[in-house]
């Protein structure tokens, strides 16, 4: 490749959706509203965690790190593309896109390693309840937390680092609203064998690994379900990973879709849509589905609720 066609890029383009005018006015409200959505449920689910003593256990402890998680993930990508949609921009800095992949993938890791440790914790309280409170102690969750947050920072950083020894084309222009990291390899000039390495060797790190220990966790905690008598017992023990089961499904169903979708169409409007339902859908049915399908997690939401709309009706009205 000839140096006259390569660049030390400055900025990138983000085509994003459709450039009518009518069509971003209305794609603005629509993701406006889902983001505002997406903050206030997790926002409520981590109050509702913190203020309410008897959540105080690791499921919910990785719950609260979940919904932090899902907060920021939503975060990194959506205001920009608000802001682009608003500004009738479609620009973001060489600086501004680097640290959108590297807290994207930050971010999208820690909600792998994270829905991970969930499922160790479901398999432990369905599979050796007896022993629950001495495995899952809170030495150990928040250990597991930390490390899940150390392991994402440094394979972000690892992927993130090695883009910047290359060198860019002058198509600049990326058919996605946020900076993918296989989108931007796509127009370097330079060589990606390094790239790809570091990225599959992430990807199976990272995310093929807590798979296969999810689908490992969850073939045993099926076994013991079937192998329990009372119709009742198996409800109960269901109801206690339920919600998570329906995460996991959700999050990887979703996520899937998108790199199945890429590698079999080059349509880049079913890419845009399946990278919607895994960035922006996901993290908001979350809290929905933690609070609907769990007893103990209503019953602290409306605790808090009563606590707080009393609180705010006293301040507008001046009573103390």
């Amino acid at each position: 490749m000839e140096s006259g066609n390569q660049t030390h890029a400055s900025e990138f383009l983000l085509l994003g959706f459709s450039a009518k005018s009518e069509t971003q006015f209305m794609l603005f409200g629509l993701f406006l509203c889902m983001y505002l959505v997406t903050f206030t449920g997790n926002v409520l689910i981590i109050l509702a965690i913190c203020s309410d003593s008897r959540l105080h256990t690791p499921m919910y402890f990785l719950l609260s790190n979940l919904s932090f998680v899902d907060i920021c993930f939503t975060s990194t990508t959506v205001p920009k593309m608000l802001l682009n949609i608003q500004t009738q921009s479609k620009a973001i800095t060489y600086e501004g896109c680097l640290s959108q992949i590297f807290f994207f993938t930050v971010f999208g890791c820690l909600d792998n390693l994270l829905l991970t440790v969930m499922s160790y914790d479901c398999f432990v309280a369905i599979c050796h309840p007896l022993h629950y409170s001495v495995i899952m102690n809170p030495q150990l969750c928040a250990l597991l937390a930390l490390g899940s947050w150390c392991i994402s920072v440094m394979g972000s950083l690892l992927e993130t680092l090695t883009l910047l020894r290359l060198s860019f084309c002058t198509n600049m222009e990326i058919p996605h609203f946020f900076c993918d990291l296989p989108e931007v390899l796509k127009l370097t000039c330079s060589d990606t064998f390094i790239n790809n390495v570091v990225v599959y060797s992430a990807t199976g790190l990272l995310a093929v690994i807590p798979l296969h220990v999810i689908l490992l966790s969850y073939y045993q905690i099926v076994s013991s379900i079937l192998s329990i008598s009372s119709a009742v017992g198996k409800y109960k023990a269901f109801s206690t990973c339920g919600s998570h089961l329906s995460v996991v499904s959700l999050f990887y169903d979703t996520g899937l879709e998108v790199y199945l979708s890429s590698a079999a169409t080059s349509s880049t409007r079913m890419s845009l849509v399946a990278s919607v339902m895994y960035t922006i859908v996901t993290p908001m049915l979350n809290p929905f589905i933690y609070s609907l399908r769990n007893r103990d997690m209503k019953g602290a939401l409306s605790r808090l609720l009563h606590r707080v709309v009393p609180l705010s009706v006293r301040t507008i009205t001046g009573l103390s």
